[in-house]
């Protein structure tokens, strides 16, 4: 039996502004200026003038708007209308050689309103844990079939399901005993931010998203990494960080985000 996907009402304004990273660099520079997350999921793209973009799952819009000044044509959807709406209030901003590159639709992932061979890039982030594995994977079957040949599907996800279901009951161990633990829940989906527990139904490894990415059709490089730490500690906890961070296996289970670089076989 089929899960039910997650109910858009559910994506609120106030989830984008609070549960979504970056609203802080969203709201200082209007848009200008991506978060850590999106920048290092930007880079990846290597969006060029003339290139057409499909963001899917474009949330507040930052990624259009970077996309237009590059001089691609880019084309966002979002199935939420509260990042539609803000997504359209960012777009204000825009000038109107901006405009003229951009455009944003209502739409599921599952089913594209796009034809065939039609986009040099496709952009997924932070949309794969929404989507339950049989919608995942017709979503992805979608991104195949609009994708040009030789075209790139560039995706960021997190968290690591391993490292929630692996580490973190040892990270939440340990920080119990250093007097931390009231800021460390039981339930990691609700470690800063609640309402994941409600909308994070698909979490990968960069197995899982290795093996749903060929059962789609896809080649590719997928790999982790983690936000930068900037902890002041002793040399011991340091030291073992470094071997968790950086050692496999250690670091399969301790690495908090996976990305992907896909092409579809056959290209």
């Amino acid at each position: 039996m089929r899960q039910k996907p997650v109910a858009p009402e559910l994506y609120t304004k106030e989830y984008f502004e609070t549960a979504c990273e970056g609203y802080d660099e969203f709201l200082s520079t209007e848009g200008q200026q991506l978060s850590r997350r999106l920048k290092a999921a930007f880079a990846l793209a290597s969006v060029e003038t003339g290139m057409r973009v499909l963001d899917v799952g474009c949330g507040r819009g930052e990624i259009l708007l970077h996309c237009a000044r590059l001089g691609a044509e880019v084309l966002g959807i979002d199935y939420a209308p509260a990042a539609l709406e803000i997504t359209q209030n960012l777009l204000s901003q825009a000038t109107p050689d901006e405009l003229h590159r951009i455009g944003v639709a209502q739409a599921d992932a599952k089913h594209l309103p796009f034809p065939d061979s039609y986009f040099d890039r496709v952009l997924m982030f932070d949309v794969v844990e929404h989507l339950h594995p049989w919608e995942l994977h017709q979503a992805m079957l979608e991104v195949r079939r609009v994708l040009k040949p030789n075209g790139s599907f560039i995706i960021h996800t997190a968290p690591n399901i391993w490292y929630d279901r692996y580490a973190y009951p040892i990270v939440r161990f340990v920080r119990r005993m250093m007097g931390q633990g009231a800021k460390y829940p039981k339930n990691p989906r609700a470690f800063l931010v609640d309402h994941n527990q409600d909308v994070h139904v698909n979490e990968q490894s960069w197995w899982s998203l290795q093996q749903a990415l060929d059962k789609a059709g896809f080649k590719g490089k997928v790999w982790l990494d983690s936000p930068p730490q900037h902890r002041q500690e002793v040399v011991v906890l340091a030291a073992l960080r470094w071997v968790l961070f950086r050692v496999p296996p250690m670091r399969w289970f301790f690495e908090r985000e996976v990305f992907a670089v896909a092409q579809a076989k056959g290209n």
